[in-house]
């Protein structure tokens, strides 16, 4: 599969490369939203890791734009965030609209279990 990982660290968007490029899979990466967003336009990805704290757009606000295009509306995408508080999981996938949440810093284990659920 082909995944997106959008990041504006380094060393987690490296880490998450790793790991997913280990378990098999092709990865783009990007350190930003409007790089991002013409990645999507350009290619299709079973799923878009997506940070959500990040300076110019945060995830929360890049998800809802993806949601209102009509290209991008029913992309698979995936919270990768160090907010691990139940309350900001839940929000993240019931108010943001993400369809699976990870907590940094991720685990080859969890992104196992996050992939099964993209098939």
């Amino acid at each position: 599969m082909k995944f997106l990982v959008v990041d504006d660290s380094s060393v987690d968007r490296h880490l998450l490369t790793s790991v997913l490029e280990g378990l098999g899979h092709q990865v783009d990466a990007c350190s930003d939203s409007k790089e991002a967003m013409q990645m999507l336009s350009d290619r299709d990805y079973a799923s878009v890791f997506l940070d959500i704290v990040m300076p110019e757009q945060d995830g929360y606000k890049f998800l809802r734009e993806m949601r209102s295009n009509q290209k991008t509306a029913k992309q698979h995408v995936i919270f990768c965030s160090t907010k691990k508080t139940p309350l900001e999981i839940d929000y993240g996938m019931k108010r943001a609209g993400a369809d699976d949440y990870l907590v940094k810093p991720v685990t080859r284990e969890a992104v196992e279990q996050a992939l099964q659920k993209v098939r």
